[in-house]
């Protein structure tokens, strides 16, 4: 099947280059703003987003009064992220060195004892930096005083894990010493969703931030290596295991995450799922009882293949092959990783070519993870690829509108991804035909400005978690295979969504939002073409100039139709009816505010057909014409009796 989404780069080797002090593209760009007290670093996996916080961490204790680092992960294999690094050969003025005695990122409970101890130990003594895990710095919290985080910077990495929900103990840690001690607090995330509906910071407590964003595109856009990143669905039926080897190409270095043990598309018994993978691979040869490494001859040419298997329980067993992962120097040291819950979040295999994950993942955090796993840049590859394997729908299933949702929810999720890797423009009110628009620029008639700094503040650093919040949406999900007038998605449904995740906004600074919003996803679905010295955007079918837009062409485009042709293309005229009967039972009520948008259609359809339009036709958008005057007769009926 092909790829949904397909993002080409330009190898300009830019995010890799280091400057005079050893710094890389995005480090410096955090390091320009290493005064500010709050500093919130959001920059993709493989950026270096640890050694940006050495910079950063070095200068706070040399030059701004800071007497302690205190570095927070969310686990221990990640401590390693953070060992003595060696910063001045690189042209910087001091190395990067922790005593071994407070990494507390070591075997043992993260509450233990001993290491609360230390932690509190820390705080009393000379010593200037700390690392353990998210959850010692919980416990160790317990009986300290904010106070004593004075003139300490506290860094945070992969600050999604933090949450505005008062049970999020970290999350109200975090808005205690903010708000009782003059710490200095430097948050770092990899991923751009929480995956819940709950922000991990309040917009107060947000808005205190100085905000560095390195995206996606600029990452790899600036490899010297990668050129290509595809994200595609395979739909099966039946057991995965009876179509993993459709997939799974062991020419490429592959991490193959199963499926959870609750999802539908276990079979419940991880181990037995992992044998039956590596059985339809080849023959097990041994198992190396030093390093865990399971030696595998291929079925179809004898050729050997070597097999790390993270599923394994046996603590001892998976430390071994973890510890044989983490000092792989050579492209020929592994060839397929198996693993379910690990090789994640701060994983480093950068040789993987291919992430196949089997199952829905509910969690957009969890996917830009795993896609994150295949694009580090490495000479082995120049294409990196991500593939969600996901059971087919099945009208004789109870669970068939469960399965419907989680298909769709795949595919926006893969279309939110496609929105992050593309590359971003800088979009501007058109105010005349001489107004032309810089590199990097589109100017769009009609396009509304930001009128505030809340609105400015959204676009830049909440505008794909927004995309995230709108995907998901439960309304939003039934009107993107087609059933939905695409204005009604952009003026009705998009708002709607817009005003619950931001009460706090006015009518005007929603509409800013939406235009944005819509605009933003829907150049970005579009293929860009250069023609002479004219760019033109193909958009609904057609090319249109990009000097030539306006705000009301952009409406009447539905930014997630993509997902609904992916869909017709890929599964059988059974399968795409039994989605279309899932979504027709739980049907979007009509409301008078599509109706208003429909009317007008509905007129020009009668002139155009010279009939009404039917409840029986195939066109989904015609059903729902016709539903709007059974709606409006109704409510012609109501008013008529009302006033009667």
């Amino acid at each position: 099947m092909p790829d949904i989404v397909k993002v080409t780069y330009n190898q300009t080797g830019q995010s890799k280059k280091t400057n005079p002090m050893g710094m890389r593209d995005m480090q410096a760009r955090a390091y320009e703003s290493r005064d500010a007290q709050y500093l919130l670093l959001k920059a993709p996996p493989a950026s270096g987003k640890s050694r940006a916080l050495m910079f950063l961490a070095l200068d706070k204790l040399k030059n701004q009064g800071i007497r302690k680092v205190i570095v927070a992960v969310p686990e221990r294999s990640i401590g390693g992220s953070f060992a003595p690094t060696n910063l001045k050969s690189h042209g910087f003025f001091a190395d990067w060195n922790p005593n071994d005695q407070y990494n507390l990122c070591t075997p043992g409970s993260d509450g233990s004892k001993s290491k609360v101890q230390a932690f509190h130990n820390f705080m009393n003594n000379g010593e200037q930096i700390l690392i353990c895990t998210h959850a010692t710095l919980r416990f160790a919290c317990e009986e300290l005083e904010e106070q004593q985080f004075n003139d300490t910077l506290l860094a945070i990495d992969e600050f999604h894990h933090v949450s505005a929900d008062i049970n999020n103990r970290l999350g109200e840690l975090l808005k205690d010493i903010m708000r009782k001690s003059s710490a200095h607090i430097i948050a770092m995330t990899g991923s751009y969703f929480r995956g819940d509906s709950v922000p991990v910071l309040l917009p107060e407590a947000e808005a205190r931030f100085t905000k560095v964003t390195y995206n996606y595109y600029e990452q790899l856009n600036g490899y010297n290596y990668l050129k290509s990143l595809g994200i595609g669905y395979h739909f099966y039926q039946g057991r995965y295991t009876d179509a993993i080897l459709e997939i799974l190409d062991t020419d490429k270095k592959t991490i193959l995450h199963i499926p959870n043990v609750n999802s539908g598309e276990s079979t419940k018994d991880k181990h037995n799922e992992v044998d039956f993978i590596i059985d339809a691979i080849g023959s097990v040869v041994k198992q190396d009882a030093d390093t865990g490494v399971i030696h595998v001859k291929r079925h179809h040419d004898g050729k050997q293949l070597k097999i790390a298997d993270l599923v394994e329980d046996n603590a001892h067993e998976r430390d071994k092959i973890v510890n044989y992962l983490r000092n792989i120097e050579s492209v020929d040291d592994m060839d397929l990783i198996i693993a379910l819950g690990m090789a994640k979040e701060g994983f480093d295999w950068p040789y993987c070519e291919h992430a196949l994950t089997i199952g829905y993942r509910g969690s957009l955090t969890e996917i830009i993870q795993i896609i994150g796993r295949a694009t580090r840049d490495s000479e082995n590859k120049n294409h990196a690829q991500f593939t969600n394997l996901i059971a087919q729908p099945d009208a004789a299933d109870d669970l068939v509108k469960v399965s419907v949702n989680n298909m769709l929810k795949a595919i926006t999720a893969s279309l939110l991804m496609e929105q992050v890797l593309a590359p971003n423009w800088n979009f501007k009110t058109k105010l005349s035909d001489d107004d032309v628009a810089k590199p990097g620029e589109i100017k769009i008639r009609g396009l509304k400005e930001p009128s505030s700094k809340r609105v400015k503040d959204i676009l830049e650093s909440d505008l794909n978690d927004l995309k995230a919040t709108i995907l998901q949406d439960d309304t939003m999900l039934k009107a993107i295979p087609g059933n939905v007038d695409p204005e009604v998605i952009n003026k009705v449904l998009i708002p709607k969504i817009i005003q619950v995740k931001y009460p706090d906004l006015s009518e005007s600074e929603i509409e800013e939002i939406r235009q944005h919003v819509v605009v933003d996803s829907v150049i970005k679905n579009g293929e860009i073409k250069e023609s002479g010295d004219k760019r033109f955007i193909r958009m609904a079918d057609s090319f249109v100039d990009i000097d030539e837009i306006h705000i009301d062409l952009i409406d009447r485009i539905n930014p997630f139709q993509k997902a609904f042709e992916v869909l017709s293309k890929s599964v059988t005229t059974k399968v795409l009816k039994i989605i279309q009967d899932t979504i027709e039972a739980t049907r979007i009520k009509m409301d008078y505010q599509e109706a208003g948008i429909l009317w007008s259609k509905i007129q020009e359809f009668v002139k155009t057909f010279k009939k009404e339009p039917s409840l029986n036709s195939n066109d989904p958008l015609e059903r729902r014409m016709a539903e709007c005057i059974i709606y409006l007769k109704e409510e012609k009926r109501k008013r008529d009796a009302a006033n009667g």
